[in-house]
């Protein structure tokens, strides 16, 4: 038996209860679309888990905003789709290393990936577009050292949002050109990650590594994290949405739309290869800058 199966404990009442969608809809859905489809157990009985519930809170949603109910059935779907279809939880490294095995993973130290991360920062801090940012940080007092950086940089970007073991507010409103705080469990997968995901027009770009465990002990700055970074269109893509998804599943303020643009079409047009010269110069200098005062 799979682990969703296991998982699957709502009753089609529960079920109900959890969306508000009756049990009589919820089954006329189930035979007109195919969907939800049900886990069903040895005695046949239908059961749901909590992935059942997202999506269906998801098909309500763009149901009440004038979205036809077959059409509001398959997007919701297909949103879901990039974190359903790669093994385990949501996370964003394991879905590049799942969709991209091309991208050759480096183990690289603190001290390294914060150079890239400055660089990063600090090239789309350069630029205004219409980019969504997002941030995993790990732990709060590593977000709050940045804080300043990120406060700058949201105000540039169309959302921000940053992920790492806050604590819950329960917070639905945030002032715009903010980050967004998204308040992880210990137990989730990118409360271990390290993230920056930038998916803007002209240049997109995503660094994400997990931190290889058993480190106890290690300095800070020469703790081990196995990376990949990349400015492929639909690899940043992947990452983006992943991050949207998590944002969203945790009721982040405006994830529900930055998931749904998230959806759309890759654009056709190459990316700027002066932008990613620019970035890969950055990355040169804050590298050598941190080898140098090492």
């Amino acid at each position: 038996m799979s682990n969703s199966e296991t998982e699957a404990a709502l009753s089609i009442g529960d079920l109900a209860d959890r969306t508000g969608v009756s049990a009589a809809t919820l089954r006329v859905w189930e035979s007109r679309h195919g969907f939800p489809v049900p886990h069903r157990r040895e005695s046949g009985h239908r059961r749901y888990d909590e992935q059942h519930v997202l999506v269906i809170r998801d098909v309500v949603r763009r149901r009440d905003d004038g979205v036809r109910l077959d059409v509001a059935i398959e997007q919701a779907v297909a949103a879901r789709r990039p974190t359903l279809d790669a093994p385990g939880a949501p996370s964003v490294y394991a879905r590049l290393r799942h969709t991209h095995p091309g991208l050759t993973p480096q183990r690289l130290t603190k001290r390294t990936l914060l150079a890239l991360s400055w660089a990063i920062e600090d090239e789309f801090a350069s630029r205004v577009q219409p980019a969504h940012l997002f941030g995993a940080f790990q732990r709060t007092q590593h977000y709050q050292a940045a804080e300043p950086r990120w406060d700058d940089l949201a105000r540039t970007m169309g959302s921000t949002y940053v992920f790492a073991d806050f604590e819950p507010t329960g917070a639905t409103h945030h002032e715009p050109r903010t980050p967004v705080p998204v308040a992880l469990p210990s137990h989730h997968p990118m409360a271990r990650e390290w993230a920056v995901v930038c998916d803007g027009p002209e240049l997109p770009v995503a660094l994400t590594a997990w931190e290889i465990p058993g480190q106890a002990g290690v300095r800070d700055g020469d703790r081990l994290f196995e990376s990949v970074w990349t400015v492929e269109r639909d690899a940043v893509r992947e990452a983006s949405r992943v991050c949207a998804l998590v944002a969203r599943d945790f009721g982040a303020a405006g994830a529900d739309e930055v998931t749904d643009e998230l959806a759309a079409p890759l654009p056709t047009e190459p990316v700027d290869l002066a932008q990613v010269t620019s970035l890969f110069n950055r990355v040169v200098a804050y590298t050598d800058r941190n080898v140098r005062a090492s």
